[in-house]
């Protein structure tokens, strides 16, 4: 797996759990999937993505994008 594939799991899942943790629990925890949005938005304009320096130092290979 490449971190651009990683990111996007990681992303998706952050989605995911904070959906359901919005639905379940707070709807304030919908303010993590709007974040986790923004950020996706800007990875895609600028390049930067703070979750794919992490994976980066964890030792998961490059891709194409990050």
């Amino acid at each position: 797996m490449t971190v651009d594939k990683a990111v996007l799991a990681f992303a998706g899942f952050m989605v995911l759990v904070s959906l359901a943790l919005g639905v379940f629990i707070d709807l304030r925890w919908l303010w993590l999937t709007a974040f986790v949005g923004a950020n996706m938005l800007q990875a895609a304009f600028t390049g930067f993505c703070p979750a794919a320096m992490v994976m980066e130092k964890l030792g998961i290979k490059k891709g194409c994008a990050f």
